[in-house]
């Protein structure tokens, strides 16, 4: 079969051909349809992410759309290695699929479910976010914080308010349900005016997907606003601005912040896996938007480089 196979620890990907799967026990085969070029695919095709074997050689890609043999259409996670996603085909244990509604297509469900999971289980898992709170979204003009602003309107937030650099992107997000946007930038002292202005409104949930500056500075935000003991549950995603901040103690003693991670080992599996079901059956009646461009699997090692992780890159295997 054709696959988008990885020979060498470190290089893209080739284009080649390589041996078929044997569903084995609790097994399904999957005849794969589209696959998304995620930034998690090439963390572990590189052989950083920590979820990475270190086998080689294998094929690429941890999730997909596909059709079982008695022709059901599902969404698959992480097939059995060294058998990926970009590929013909691939195998996965039967509990791993989950049924698509038929009005969602494929290379939507194959853009959106990662992204969307991220979002759903921070607000749902982790904050258990209650119809009528207030959401802000740090970094929200990124695919995952695109569908975090629009899965919070949808999961019932009375009002969310969307940060990110991107002036142009940031107020395109009005449109999808931010009810406020506030823009990042070099000068701290305006943002942090910004966020207390919002925080001394009430803020309940926090979503970020930068850490670095913007999230201390929510954090410093947040305890200076005294919101009279009520919890803010500030839900840590991402870390794209940086991996590391400078976290006042006082900061923690002088409000009720509730400071947690959303993700793989603070979210048991199964209930990461639910979040992406819940995701695809809310996409059509949320009318959730993603910016997806699609490309031949063929064509895996020339878009393997591309930089900017938007509009997300689903490659197809017709």
């Amino acid at each position: 079969m054709k696959a988008a196979i990885v020979v060498e620890a470190g290089q893209p990907p080739i284009y080649g051909d390589f041996k078929e799967a044997v569903a084995g026990d609790g097994e399904v085969r999957v005849k794969i349809v589209a696959a998304a070029l995620s930034p998690v695919v090439k963390s572990r095709a590189s052989g950083r992410h920590y979820s990475a074997t270190g086998s080689l050689p294998f094929v690429v890609g941890i999730d997909g759309v596909g059709l079982l043999e008695d022709g059901q259409r599902v969404y698959f996670a992480l097939p059995r290695s060294p058998f990926g996603s970009m590929a013909e085909s691939s195998v996965v244990r039967a509990a791993q699929c989950i049924r698509l509604p038929e009005a969602l297509d494929d290379v939507t469900a194959a853009a959106i479910a990662n992204p969307g999971m991220s979002a759903w289980a921070a607000m749902k898992e982790r904050a258990k976010l209650v119809a009528g709170e207030t959401v802000l979204i740090n970094g929200a003009t990124g695919t995952a914080g695109r569908l975090a602003v629009q899965i919070a309107k949808y999961l019932g937030a009375k009002k969310v308010i969307a940060t990110g650099r991107n002036r142009q992107a940031l107020q395109a997000l009005q449109a999808i349900g931010a009810d406020v946007v506030i823009p990042l930038g070099d000068d701290r002292q305006m943002m942090e005016a910004a966020f207390q202005q919002q925080f001394a409104a009430g803020v309940d949930v926090v979503v970020d997907y930068l850490w670095g500056q913007s999230a201390e500075l929510l954090i410093i935000a947040a305890a200076r606003a005294g919101q009279e003991a009520v919890p803010v549950r500030f839900i840590q995603v991402g870390s794209a601005s940086g991996e590391d901040i400078q976290l006042p103690s006082a900061a923690l003693r002088s409000s009720a912040l509730v400071l947690m991670g959303s993700g793989i080992g603070s979210i048991p599996p199964e209930r990461l896996f639910a979040s992406i079901g819940e995701v695809l059956q809310a996409a059509v009646p949320g009318r959730f938007e993603i910016a997806v461009e699609t490309a031949a699997l063929s064509t895996v090692a020339e878009n393997w480089t591309r930089e900017s992780a938007m509009p997300r890159l689903v490659l197809t295997m017709g």
